[in-house]
């Protein structure tokens, strides 16, 4: 098995699907049934950080994030049914963790 994040970013069609805390429930649990869920959160305000350069609030582009085991990306991507912000239209990155 692989490690993958999978990333929401703030661009939804459809709002009330996207924020919809009965459909995130039936996600999330379909996501622990499945064994290959390691986590998530939503995301708040950030900042960005540079040495010897300013600081500045970080992009509010993603949103939340989720961390699950997969055969490949394209196992990855089957894991992406049902996710509100997915089906809300929104977009949906996923980015393999290499193993060092």
């Amino acid at each position: 098995m692989n490690d993958y994040m999978i990333f929401m970013h703030d661009d939804v069609l459809e709002p009330a699907i996207a924020n919809d805390g009965a459909r995130w429930g039936q996600y999330m649990a379909s996501l622990r049934a499945s064994g290959q869920f390691d986590g998530g959160s939503a995301m708040g305000p950030g900042v960005l950080i540079r040495k010897g350069a300013e600081n500045h609030a970080a992009s509010t582009a993603l949103t939340g994030y989720l961390r699950v085991r997969a055969e490949d990306i394209d196992a990855a991507k089957k894991l992406i049914a049902g996710n509100p912000n997915y089906e809300a239209g929104g977009t949906v990155e996923i980015r393999a963790l290499p193993r060092t």
